[in-house]
């Protein structure tokens, strides 16, 4: 006779799949010391910020300090992390706040990327130091008020006079734009689409931070205004023209995404597990009754599969084999089922879900933005049927 398998205990019960077996040994530590860092410097605090609608500009340094601003870059203070290794640090730090996760995001592969990649020596070294350790902020400045989706369409330009550049236009919806020393800007050019490094404090470039968000609060979301702003020569980004360049930004904000909202998921779903154990109704916990055990299960599967997903693409990213489209699939998949868990586990604490006491409802609320931001659902589901039939639904 067998013996009997051991009991699963709470704590296990979100990686049943035994996913995080598969981590190598520097990976599982970068899980390990994020996790740390989260609860010591962000869960007794998280609540407050999301209430009063701030992030705090004094944990950035901490952050750097901890090696995840820029952290699956190479060289000028970056540690080289693996993808996985980024993976599973999007993941700890989402299973806090999506807008934790969202800072260290547009910091590492919408601001520092884009310089890293398509930026000249002198300003990878004037920039990405700072920005590996917290010191300086970035952004992102690509979506305008009247284009999201179709980014192709912007109106922000830049026009020479001399040696110099000169930018007019807005961008909305930006994070960190309030917070951010240096905006990397795409506008229009006459030779295509241009990335420029814009200071703060150049004449011309303000910013107005977004309020009364009902999503995301305890993160910096921005308008970017640029009234004739004069940039020097080398404030543009010489290693790319056209939209591959803020494109291929986006790719890599994406496999952060596909790993974060796994953390956010795990974190509905164990706070759901916890409560049904202990809740009680009709004389016993709800954990016991059939209709509650459907929807943890339920949930179990989706995000074991969302794990696996994410091990998956990050794999195929180390091995410099990672596609747009994958991670499309990913990001769609992923998101999708984290807010779906997210609803189910708010079902399952009652009343109780809709309190600030419990984290549900706010993972519930970033994840409606998080499922918008950086490719809405409609347009990963578009860019998946392009790649199934060879068909273009959409320009």
């Amino acid at each position: 006779m067998s013996a009997a398998a051991p009991e699963r205990t709470t704590a296990r019960a979100g990686d049943l799949l035994d996913v995080d077996r598969a981590l190598g040994d520097e990976e599982r530590l970068i899980a390990e010391t994020v996790r740390r860092f989260v609860g010591e410097h962000v869960l007794p605090e998280i609540e407050g910020w999301y209430e009063r609608g701030v992030f705090p500009r004094e944990l950035v340094p901490e952050l750097g300090r901890l090696g995840v601003l820029g952290m699956h870059l190479t060289g000028h203070g970056c540690a080289g992390a693996s993808a996985v290794g980024y993976g599973v640090a999007c993941r700890e730090l989402e299973a806090a706040d999506s807008g934790l996760r969202s800072f260290v995001s547009v910091q590492g592969s919408l601001a520092m990327f884009p310089i890293w990649r398509y930026g000249s020596e002198e300003q990878k070294r004037r920039w990405l130091p700072g920005m590996a350790a917290g010191e300086l902020v970035g952004c992102f400045g690509l979506t305008e008020p009247d284009s999201g989706s179709d980014p192709a369409s912007m109106r922000t330009s830049a026009r020479r006079d001399g040696r110099d550049w000169v930018l007019n236009g807005r961008k909305m919806w930006i994070t960190n734009g309030g917070l951010a020393d240096v905006a990397v800007v795409w506008a229009r050019t006459d030779d295509g689409v241009r990335g420029f490094l814009v200071p703060r404090g150049t004449p011309g470039f303000t910013t107005r931070d977004i309020h009364r968000k009902m999503s995301m609060r305890a993160s910096v979301t921005s308008e970017l205004v640029l009234d004739d702003v004069r940039l020097p020569e080398d404030a543009v980004l010489p290693g790319v023209v056209g939209m591959r360049g803020p494109l291929s930004c986006l790719d890599e904000a994406r496999f952060g995404i596909v790993w974060g909202v796994v953390g956010a998921a795990r974190t509905c779903f164990e706070t759901a597990l916890s409560y049904a154990r202990t809740r009680e109704q009709f004389g016993r916990p709800i954990a016991g009754f059939q209709l509650t055990q459907q929807k943890l299960v339920d949930m179990a599967v989706e995000l074991n599969k969302a794990a696996l997903l994410a091990h998956h693409l990050g794999q195929l990213k180390d091995a410099g084999a990672l596609t747009p489209e994958q991670i499309s699939f990913g990001k769609l998949n992923n998101v999708r089922e984290a807010l779906r868990i997210a609803r189910t586990a708010r079902t399952v604490l009652g009343a109780n879900g809709i309190s600030s006491e419990y984290p549900v409802m706010r993972h519930a609320n970033n994840l409606e933005s998080v499922l918008t931001y950086e490719g809405t659902n409609e347009v990963h589901t578009l860019v998946l049927g392009h790649a199934l039939t060879g068909l273009r639904a959409f320009q």
